[in-house]
């Protein structure tokens, strides 16, 4: 072969050292570089997709549980009228959430416990205080039956009750949750920052969504009224019979409200306690169905009517170690003149809400009743020599979230 007719060709000359000879089919000096971007581009674009369908799904997860939750306008509409009369929060950083447990037989799953009649009641009244620091949280039950001074509230129909002195649960019933509010303030000087309600329904769901709560009986029970038959023994509840369980009276123990109290802060307890160790707030395929069935439940103010609130408030509850969730009924005996309603324990009862108002520590520790079953002060006695001074960290009868329902 001649590069020109009469004169020999020069061979190829041979690669140099770490060059790789083109492929056999490949026309010498042919890039690869084109088909390597472009295996990467559709890579990417596999990708890329895959990250905005996650996203979109998330963000539909996110908007729908967002979505569920009820907010209450009517209820900081009306505290604004009264803000002056209000108490000032001394410490800004801490959090006080009155929790309140609505009897109203409205909506659905509700009428199976009794007739509409238009109104309600609180069934359980709960004021949680998160501490400045996320060091602790205490949850004090105001039992219903509590003689109190009830402001004058705004009635569904349009008119206004008086100023009155009467059991605590009446509140609810005449002006809803900012009479209940309201109430509350007046009696223990602290400023409410958030509530949230919750009907029957809505805790049978939240209990459910945990796989149910543990609970330990001494005796079998057969509660008619609460819709309750359990047997003795170590058993897991869901759903009706948790409610039944936490609504009982008649049935269990000696029938009063102050062991129907100390019941429910047993199996709250033990709900926290379960949600902490079980890994449901890391674990998303758990975390779902509780935030689904949280946000369905609740009704709250505008603070706390978004996902975002309740996810901080939730990482606020995480950072408290259990045994600092605390328990306790404030200080409280049968009232003087009618012994089927209740009256503060002084100066017991005004201590403690010192302590909470000023975001000071309180010790909760397991105690006796006294004979009526009643929660009578520091010692659960309504001695006031056993009321311990102010420069020392009260001690309140209760318990703790790590104690467990069956403890």
């Amino acid at each position: 072969m001649t590069d020109r007719a009469g004169t020999p060709a020069e061979p190829d000359p041979p690669p140099a050292d770490g060059d790789t000879p083109p492929a056999e089919g490949t026309a010498p000096g042919a890039p690869e570089e084109p088909r390597r971007r472009h295996w990467l581009r559709w890579t990417a674009l596999g990708v890329s997709f895959v990250v905005l369908a996650a996203a979109g799904v998330g963000w539909w997860f996110y908007r729908k549980l967002d979505g569920n939750i009820t907010t209450d306008t009517t209820a900081a509409a009306e505290l604004r009228k009264y803000e002056k009369e209000r108490p000032a929060a001394v410490v800004s950083a801490a959090r006080n959430i009155l929790l309140i447990g609505s009897d109203t037989r409205a909506g659905e799953g509700n009428r199976q416990y009794g007739r509409d009649k238009g109104t309600q009641h609180s069934d359980t009244t709960i004021l949680l205080h998160l501490s400045a620091g996320k060091s602790s949280a205490t949850a004090v039950s105001l039992p219903r039956d509590l003689m109190v001074t009830i402001p004058s509230c705004p009635k569904g129909d349009g008119t206004r009750t008086g100023e009155q002195f009467a059991q605590f649960n009446w509140a609810f019933e005449f002006g809803g949750t900012a009479c209940t509010i309201r109430t509350v303030e007046k009696l223990t000087g602290i400023r409410v920052d958030h509530h949230m309600v919750i009907d029957f329904r809505g805790f049978k769901k939240m209990v459910d969504a945990v796989d149910g709560v543990e609970v330990c009986l001494k005796e079998p029970v057969d509660d008619h009224d609460a819709k309750l038959k359990l047997p003795a023994g170590r058993q897991t509840l869901r759903g009706e019979q948790a409610l039944g369980f936490v609504r009982a009276r008649k049935s269990i123990g000696n029938g009063s409200d102050t062991e129907r109290m100390d019941r429910q802060q047993q199996f709250l307890g033990a709900l926290v306690s379960k949600v902490q160790s079980d890994g449901v707030l890391l674990n998303p395929t758990k975390l779902y169905p509780v935030l689904d069935a949280t946000t369905r439940a609740i009704t709250t103010d505008a603070g706390l009517d978004s996902l975002r609130d309740l996810y901080d408030l939730a990482r606020s509850m995480r950072a408290v170690p259990t045994e600092k969730v605390q328990f306790l009924t404030v200080p409280r005996r049968p009232y003087r003149f009618d012994a089927n309603r209740d009256e503060l324990v002084q100066p017991a009862a005004s201590q403690l809400f010192t302590q909470l108002r000023e975001d000071r520590p309180v010790v909760v520790t397991p105690g006796g009743k006294d004979d009526d079953g009643q929660d009578g002060g520091t010692d659960g006695k309504p001695d006031d020599a056993d009321i311990p001074t102010p420069s020392v960290t009260p001690t309140f009868t209760g318990r703790n979230a790590a104690e467990g329902v069956c403890s």
